[in-house]
């Protein structure tokens, strides 16, 4: 064979070898294009993923009832789960009584944490300073308005009632026991105190601390001004009148008849206002001291705006929001709607 002979079927076998491979590659590429298949894939090492054990829910011939999943054993307890120490897990003392002091230790690692949380869980409502002006709160989502952290009654609260707000729920607000660990309930409590003592603190102890008052006070009239012109520029250009109508469309956005019934059923949460307007009981004011209360005109709108400084007896103080940044014209609305559920 000659040299020519033996380059051209050199080239030929080399040609062939390179078509192979790209029709290989091809074939390899198209086998990659994501096509369902109802073959089961190849699996050659199964590991552990493939168990002679039962799924949560399934069927389990086994036992006569068929359940897989099983109750714990009568009279005992699973590891971890025993939760003797009341204070801790629930806020109370042997007698059921509200803790005064939690059962943690406060360090700087836990109120960190209980900001973090605090951001996640509370701050929605309760505001990031706990004034109870958090983002659902100025929405007009229709939520019963969340307290304020930084008045007397909760400054005064033990941390047991705290944390069972956390635990239990109260009033409105669900409980979030599922949601918030055990020791996060008692991060978070412990962030609250914080932001009591920073939003509390006197003129004489932030300037003993270095603290730049003036500043402070500087910036502070900023953002009130600030939210002044927000709040303006908000306003409609013409605010529609006083009415039973507009007042009865408030109650159901702010929904105050969480707390407060239209049909004198008594035992809420606050007095029913079937019949209100008028009538006379006894009270408390912000001093304390019982008063004859004459629950006219100026006794709702005082109620409304400020409701701390009057009180019926045999309801809690310190529950109700102030809507004080209620207008002129939806305070007037209220304030009809509530003589109109006395006048049938």
């Amino acid at each position: 064979m000659t040299n020519k002979n033996m380059k051209s079927s050199l080239m030929t076998t080399k040609g062939i070898l390179k078509l192979t491979c790209m029709c290989g590659v091809g074939l390899l590429l198209g086998a990659c294009r994501g096509q369902i298949s109802e073959k089961p894939p190849i699996h050659p090492n199964m590991n552990m993923d493939q168990q002679p054990r039962m799924e949560a829910q399934e069927v389990n011939k086994f036992f006569e009832d068929n359940r897989s999943m099983r109750q714990p054993v009568a009279g005992t307890v699973a590891r971890g789960l025993k939760k003797d120490d009341k204070a801790y897990y629930e806020g109370v003392d042997a007698n059921g009584e509200w803790v005064e002091d939690m059962p943690v230790e406060i360090t700087r690692a836990l109120l960190y944490r209980g900001q973090d949380r605090y951001n996640v869980y509370c701050a929605p409502c309760h505001g990031g300073t706990g004034d109870g002006n958090g983002i659902i709160m100025t929405g007009n989502y229709g939520y019963v308005p969340a307290p304020t952290y930084h008045q007397a009654r909760l400054r005064e609260a033990t941390d047991g009632e705290l944390y069972s707000a956390i635990y239990n729920g109260v009033r409105t607000m669900p409980s979030y026991a599922t949601q918030i660990k055990v020791e996060d309930r008692w991060a978070i409590v412990a962030y609250i105190r914080a932001l009591q003592e920073s939003q509390n603190a006197s003129e004489s102890e932030l300037r003993a601390e270095d603290v730049d008052v003036e500043q402070l006070e500087a910036e502070y009239t900023a953002e009130q001004e600030r939210l002044a012109a927000l709040a303006e520029a908000r306003k409609p250009e013409k605010e529609a009148e006083a009415s039973i109508d507009q007042g009865k469309k408030l109650v159901q956005q702010y929904a105050c008849e969480t707390c407060h019934n239209v049909d004198g059923t008594p035992g809420g949460i606050g007095p029913t206002w079937k019949g209100l307007f008028g009538s006379q009981s006894q009270g408390i004011n912000e001093a304390g001291e019982t008063i004859t209360i004459n629950k006219d005109e100026a006794y709702i709108r005082e109620s409304i705006v400020a409701p701390e400084a009057k009180k019926t007896e045999g309801y809690e103080q310190g529950v109700m929001a102030p809507y004080d940044y209620l207008s002129e014209t939806e305070l007037e609305s209220l304030i009809l709607y509530i003589k109109s559920l006395s006048d049938n």
